[in-house]
C-alpha cells in the first residue's frame, strides 16, 4: 500500500503526473473527482479533464465526504486517485451556502472538521494505494480577506497532515517532479 501526496501550483502538471502515476501502477484505478460545475468555466474544465482520463477508469464524484468515498474504495488491487484536494476544502468551507465575514476571526463549519478528521482517519488505514493532488497555495503573498486567508491556512494545515500520513510527496512544477518524501514514484 502506498499512499502519494502531489503538490504544485495552477497549471503546474500535477494532475497529469499523478494520473500517470496511477496509468504506470498497472492496478485498476478509481478516479475521485471533487470539483463542482459552479460557472461555464469550470464546466469546461471538468469536461476536460473527463476527456483525458483513460476510459476504462471508473470516476466517482464526491464534493464533501472524502473518507467515506476512501473507505469504500480503497482495496489492495486498486489505486484511488482524488483530485483534488484543495477544491474538496473549497467545497467543505462553502457548503450550505455560508458568507463569511470580511474580516475578523473566520469560524469553519463543524462538517468541516467532522470530514476532515475522517480523510486523516482513513488515509491511516493500510486499505490500498492512494494518490492525492492538491495545490501548493502557501508559496506567494499572504490572502486579502479573512475567508481568502482562512483557506489558506486550511489548505496548507490539510497539506501538512495527509503529507504526514503519505508515504511520498512529490512538488511539481512547470511539468517536473520534484521528490519531497519517500523515494522516486
Amino acid at each position: 500500500m502506498t499512499r502519494t501526496l502531489v503538490l504544485g501550483g495552477a497549471r503546474s502538471g500535477k494532475s497529469a503526473y499523478a494520473e500517470a502515476l496511477a496509468q504506470q501502477s498497472g492496478k485498476e484505478v478509481v478516479y475521485v473527482a471533487t470539483a463542482a460545475a459552479g460557472d461555464g468555466e469550470m464546466a469546461q474544465r471538468i469536461a476536460l479533464h473527463r476527456t483525458q482520463r483513460p476510459a476504462h477508469w471508473t470516476t466517482v464524484e464526491e464534493k464533501l465526504a472524502m473518507g467515506e468515498i476512501l473507505a469504500a474504495w480503497r482495496a489492495p488491487h486498486r489505486l484511488v486517485l482524488v483530485d483534488c484536494l484543495t477544491l474538496w476544502l473549497s467545497n467543505l468551507l462553502f457548503d450550505g451556502g455560508i458568507v463569511y465575514p470580511d474580516v475578523g476571526a473566520i469560524e469553519l463549519p463543524p462538517r468541516f472538521h467532522a470530514e476532515r478528521a475522517a480523510l486523516l482517519t482513513e488515509l491511516a488505514q493500510p486499505r490500498g494505494d492512494v494518490v492525492f493532488v492538491s495545490n501548493e497555495v502557501g508559496m506567494g503573498i499572504v490572502p486579502y480577506g479573512a475567508i481568502t486567508r482562512a483557506y489558506a491556512d486550511e489548505a496548507g494545515r490539510l497539506n501538512q497532515a495527509v503529507a504526514a500520513l503519505c508515504d511520498r510527496a512529490v512538488l511539481v512544477a512547470a511539468g517536473l517532479p520534484l521528490v519531497l518524501k519517500g523515494g522516486p514514484c
